[in-house]
C-alpha cells in the first residue's frame, strides 16, 4: 500500500525515533508498504518518520544507482543493496567531508549540497532482527546518514548555512502550505 509522505513542516519529522522491537505490529508489511511508497515516489531511501511513525526504521534501495556512470567503479556492490535498517545508531563517522546535491520525498523541489563524512560504522537491526555493525563508503554512507538523520529528527536543510536556510525559506514555507507540484500521495501540515 501507497502511504502518504509527510511535508516539511510536520512536527513528526522532527521526533527523534523510539526503538522497536521484533513484535512491532505488522512489521512486514510496514517495510514492505515503505518500499511500495518510496518507489512510487521514485525515492531511494525512505524513514518511518516520514510516513508518520516516530520509530527508528529507514528502508535503503540504491540499485537505481548501479546504471548511472558516476558510480561505474562501485556498480556491483549498488547493484545489491537493498537493505532495512531498524534501531540503526551510527557508532562512528570519519574521513574527509564531502558535498553532495542532497534531495528529500519530504521536501520537494528543494536540493542543495551538504557535507557529510565519506565513511561510517553503523549497527543496525535488519528485518528479521539479525544484529548487524557494519561499515559503509561513498553514496551508500551518504544515502544511510541521509535516512538516519529522519529518525534522530533532522532534515538535510538543517546542514545548510544560514545563508541557504535564508534562500530556501520561501520554498520550505509554500511545501507547508501544501503550494507544491508533485506526483506522489503527500500529506502536508495542518
Amino acid at each position: 500500500m501507497i502511504l502518504p509522505i509527510r511535508a516539511f513542516g510536520d512536527s513528526v519529522l522532527r521526533k527523534v525515533g523510539k526503538d522497536i522491537d521484533k513484535d512491532y505490529p505488522a512489521l512486514q508489511e510496514l517495510i514492505d508498504n515503505m518500499f511500495e511508497t518510496m518507489y512510487s515516489a521514485n525515492g531511494i531511501g525512505l524513514a518511518a518518520p516520514q510516513i508518520g511513525l516516530d520509530i527508528r526504521l529507514f528502508v535503503i534501495d540504491v540499485t537505481p544507482l548501479a546504471d548511472d556512470e558516476d558510480y561505474e567503479d562501485i556498480k556491483d556492490e549498488l547493484a545489491a543493496f537493498k537493505k532495512v535498517f531498524i534501531n540503526a545508531q551510527i557508532l562512528e563517522e570519519s574521513g574527509e567531508e564531502w558535498k553532495f546535491n542532497e534531495g528529500c520525498l519530504s521536501i520537494p523541489d528543494v536540493r542543495e549540497d551538504v557535507k557529510r563524512k565519506e565513511t561510517i560504522v553503523i549497527e543496525y537491526y535488519d528485518e528479521n532482527f539479525v544484529k548487524h555493525t557494519e561499515t559503509f563508503s561513498d553514496i551508500r554512507a551518504r544515502v544511510i546518514q541521509h535516512e538516519y538523520d529522519h529518525i534522530e529528527g533532522i532534515l538535510f536543510t538543517d546542514h545548510l548555512s544560514a545563508l541557504k536556510k535564508k534562500l530556501v525559506k520561501g520554498k520550505l514555507s509554500k511545501i507547508t502550505q501544501g503550494d507544491v507540484s508533485i506526483n506522489y500521495k503527500m500529506r502536508f501540515p495542518k
